[in-house]
């Protein structure tokens, strides 16, 4: 069974509390190679059937209209996994 992946980020310049915390928390930690976070969402869509041109043009309108809200977030990524990649 395929699954589509969609992907979901804050608009880069918004804050992202829950990033600086995170960040902070690794820092903590003792490591010092990260230098920001930023926390997003991924959505995975388990479709019955093969991708089509049509589920995936369906899919991007779910992304923009339902999962994401574009006020605030961007869609920066629709993937379509097979079952060998899940």
């Amino acid at each position: 069974m395929p699954t589509i992946v969609v992907e979901v980020m804050p608009k880069p310049e918004l804050l992202d509390p829950a990033g600086k915390a995170v960040a902070a928390a690794i820092a903590r930690s003792g490591v010092g190679a990260v230098d920001g976070v930023r926390i997003g969402k991924r959505f995975e869509l388990h479709v019955d059937g093969p991708v089509t041109d049509e589920v995936r043009a369906e899919a991007e309108r779910l992304a923009a209209e339902l999962l994401s809200n574009d006020v605030i977030e961007d869609v920066i990524g629709i993937s379509v996994l097979d079952e060998a990649d899940a």
